[in-house]
């Protein structure tokens, strides 16, 4: 029987020291049109229409010679048919590229994501701009960090409740609005993780942040001493703070290294950036010393601060700055307005329809306006600078003028008659053209 022995076979079929084989007739046909198969498939394997005959005559006359050193081994036998190298290679790669972050990155194991988003950083800068590819590795890139991010929280059962610094934190998840987490200063994605939310001071933070939590909260200063900084922006400089932060203690200068120091403008003290995020807010020295409502840069514990303190009437303007009633017209209508309500207090306590209708409800946002006329919040200035609380109490005092006037004859039998003159209408003792008594709360007309 005739031995085949050629160079392909030779590299194919064994090394130069092992003996050839010797192969029948009918095994170097069955080579050779494998042969020629792969060749065809390997130069166009998507080309349905042509029979495997026409592939075999195809192969023969495009395919060039094949050497020794291009030669590829045998397959074994059962392999399926031969397909090109090339594309099955990169949809390979492609295919392990995007399922990766899924199904083959082990779910605690973090330092291999890590490793895998810092490959697809450099891989999307390598690519070229606005291409295909490197947009798929832009998104392959953010299913990576949201899959990191939620290998990062924490998905055991937690509690709904957490007390922990006086700060009374509620759990909450399933939100879609981005919030910050004011411990690490990141961003919680509300769908993939769990986050607490203090009820007192609006304190928000991860999951996995809240044991790390060293501010107390702001509620609580609130609840012990509720009054303010009433020095425009106090400052007594970096040196006597350390060059530290006011809060947490980091090292921070003016130059930026390590930190920049920013400063409150309502405590005038320096914070770091984790500390003081450019928040403004109404400063209420400025406010009752200068009438100015500009928002000024404070810090976050600042910022809280003002905000809970924002409806507390703790402010006495004419003990701080009587002079500004001299000043600000607003302030002196409001200031009557005021009066007035205090005198008609005593007929709805005393009138049933009154306590019925509830009518002093309607101030109920401000209760200490049926309780003093000096106290005065944050809100209240404010409001009073844009004019919303003088339209709202000419309109509460002419409620409550109606009722007792005309509305009720309960009321109106209280009426007074002028002790002096004894002509004229019933006077009331909050009515603009009387005049009371300090001593018997008697009532006559103004001279």
């Amino acid at each position: 029987m005739a031995s085949v022995s050629s160079p392909v076979l030779t590299q194919v079929l064994g090394s130069a020291t092992s003996p050839p084989r010797r192969l029948n007739r009918w095994d170097a046909m069955e080579y050779d049109e494998k042969l020629a198969r792969f060749r065809q498939a390997h130069l166009n394997p998507f080309n349905k229409e042509l029979g495997p005959r026409q592939h075999e005559q195809r192969a023969s006359k495009e395919a060039p010679e094949v050497t020794s050193e291009e030669a590829l081994p045998e397959l074994p036998p059962g392999e399926p048919e031969f397909c090109c190298t090339e594309r099955v290679m990169d949809l390979g790669l492609s295919e392990d590229h995007f399922s990766r972050p899924v199904g083959l990155f082990l779910a605690s194991d973090i330092e291999q994501l890590r490793q895998a988003i810092e490959e697809c950083k450099q891989t999307i800068l390598e690519l070229p701009e606005q291409s295909e590819k490197q947009k798929d590795a832009v998104v392959r890139l953010i299913h990576l960090r949201l899959k990191l991010q939620e290998l990062k929280d924490p998905n055991e059962d937690e509690p709904n409740i957490r007390v922990l610094l006086e700060h009374r934190f509620y759990k909450e998840k399933g939100k879609s609005v981005k919030q910050t987490c004011d411990k690490c200063n990141t961003i919680i994605w509300g769908l993939l993780q769990t986050w607490y939310t203090c009820t007192g001071c609006y304190y928000r933070c991860h999951s996995k942040c809240l044991n790390l939590i060293s501010k107390p909260c702001v509620r609580s200063k609130v609840s012990h001493q509720a009054e303010y900084e009433l020095n425009i922006c106090p400052e007594t400089g970096l040196d006597s703070q350390d060059y530290r932060c006011a809060e947490c203690r980091a090292p921070i200068s003016l130059r930026g290294v390590p930190s920049e120091a920013r400063q409150c403008d309502y405590t005038g003290q320096y914070y770091c950036t984790h500390c003081h995020w450019n928040d403004l807010a109404v400063i209420p020295a400025r406010v009752v010393h200068n009438w100015d409502f500009e928002p000024r840069k404070v810090s976050r514990c600042s910022m809280r601060y003002l905000a809970l303190m924002a409806s507390r009437p703790v402010l006495r303007l004419r003990e701080i700055n009587p002079l500004l009633f001299n000043y600000v017209e607003e302030l002196v209508e409001i200031r009557k307005l005021r009066q007035d309500i205090l005198l008609m207090k005593p007929y709805f306590i005393t009138c049933r329809e009154a306590m019925e209708a509830r009518l002093l409800l309607q101030l109920q946002d401000r209760q200490h306006f049926v309780e003093n006329d000096e106290m005065y919040s944050v809100q209240d200035l404010l409001d009073a600078h844009t004019g919303r609380l003088s339209c709202s109490l000419t309109e509460t005092h002419t409620l409550f003028a109606k009722h007792i006037k005309l509305d009720c004859e309960r009321c109106q039998a209280k009426g007074f008659v002028c002790e002096l003159c004894r002509e004229g209408d019933v006077l009331f003792p909050f009515d603009s053209h009387t005049s009371v008594c300090t001593d018997c709360s008697a009532v006559f007309h103004r001279i």
